[in-house]
């Protein structure tokens, strides 16, 4: 898509850097439970304020594009990346996202194809579509798709509670007060998981992830007994997440695998899709390359899989994902983590599920200065 008009030729004058952590409630019972998690997972207990790593491009003509890098409780490492690495490789370029996307990626491969330097190029790559679409002044999911959808709706995504049936029926509940009619759970026992279901309704949508927790042998015992339970998805349930043959014979078991936020970038996620590993991808905007390795995921699948976009993000990788998913051929959910929060970085923050989309060109991304500020703590200024 060529950007055209007289303010097209554009280059990043600075990139700032800024670090906001936000704290959250996830109303969870005194009791710790089982905890089968661990501390660097978002849907565990020991979260109780989660961050977001923002990029603010500015271009030689002013304008300003926002953009987010996954990076959580490691975001030091994502940061460092951004600060030495990839941000000043963007400095002074043209804007123009893809050929800029595969030129870094091309240039940091050796660092990995995967983790904090693709995180860090997926935030700057979020930033420069968002002005690609302020230049040709349109909403950023109608520069994907004329087409687009002006609002999406969303799923609940449950953090972990402990693997208790009680709780987990009761925040199921609480999701369904809010006006949430599908639902993820982050639980792996098939009392808590059949709580959910009883309490969700037999057709409702119910996905469980599981963040890598089986060998084979234990997931397919764990499908096994899953089947009665009407899943819409079992996410990330082998470890290693990259052994695409067990993946692919735990395939035909009856419950479509769900994989892909932690792919070693597009095309891994192709690779597990060609070799018929999954049922539904999830690629992340904010750690897989942003929109310019997102396009590939607008058209329907040739290999029938459902392309479901992962997000637990609150800020710019949020609006981002919510964006892709209005431009897509096909509808599907956006995720919304069941996190209260003590106040709203911008209007879409909350957890609802109907989202109306910003109709403004770009990515529509306006935080709320205030907030921002009492909630920011690094900011790093690098070029102008």
């Amino acid at each position: 898509m060529p950007v055209t008009g007289p303010r097209a030729e554009q280059s990043i004058e600075s990139v700032q850097l800024l670090r906001v952590r936000m704290p959250f409630n996830a109303t969870r019972s005194a009791e710790p439970g089982d905890e089968s998690i661990d501390e660097f997972n978002a849907s565990s207990r020991t979260f109780t304020s989660m961050e977001s790593l923002m990029v603010k491009v500015t271009t030689s003509e002013g304008l300003i594009g926002w953009g987010e890098a996954f990076g959580h409780k490691v975001n030091d490492v994502t940061w460092a990346a951004l600060e030495s690495l990839v941000g000043p490789f963007y400095l002074n370029k043209p804007v123009d996202p893809e050929p800029l996307n595969d030129q870094a990626q091309r240039a940091f491969h050796a660092f990995g194809r995967t983790g904090p330097v693709l995180y860090a190029i997926s935030a700057l790559d979020i930033a420069l579509w968002d002005i690609k679409a302020q230049i040709a002044d349109s909403p950023l999911r109608r520069l994907l798709n004329p087409s687009a959808r002006n609002s999406i709706t969303a799923y609940a995504s449950l953090v972990h509670y402990g693997e208790d049936p009680a709780e987990v029926a009761q925040q199921i509940s609480r999701a369904q007060g809010l006006g949430f009619d599908a639902f993820k759970l982050h639980e792996s026992s098939y009392p808590a998981i059949a709580a959910a279901r009883a309490q969700a309704g037999a057709s409702a949508p119910l996905m469980v992830d599981v963040n890598c927790r089986w060998n084979e042998a234990d997931a397919a015992a764990a499908i096994d007994s899953f089947l009665p339970l009407n899943l819409r998805w079992l996410e990330e349930p082998l470890w290693p997440p990259d052994d695409l043959e067990a993946h692919r014979r735990l395939a035909d078991r009856g419950i479509p695998l769900a994989c892909g936020e932690n792919a070693s970038g597009a095309e891994a996620l192709d690779a597990a899709l060609a070799a018929g590993a999954l049922g539904v991808a999830q690629p992340s905007i904010g750690k897989i390359g942003g929109f310019s390795s997102m396009l590939r995921y607008l058209p329907p699948r040739s290999d029938a899989a459902v392309v479901v976009p992962h997000c637990f993000y609150y800020g710019p990788a949020q609006v981002a994902t919510a964006q892709f998913i209005a431009a897509m051929t096909h509808e599907v959910q956006l995720e919304a983590p069941l996190l209260i929060w003590d106040e709203h970085l911008h209007p879409l923050h909350a957890a609802r599920a109907t989202l109306k989309l910003p109709d403004v060109p770009g990515l529509g991304f306006i935080p709320d200065a205030e907030v921002l500020e009492r909630y920011l703590v690094d900011r790093r200024l690098l070029g102008a």
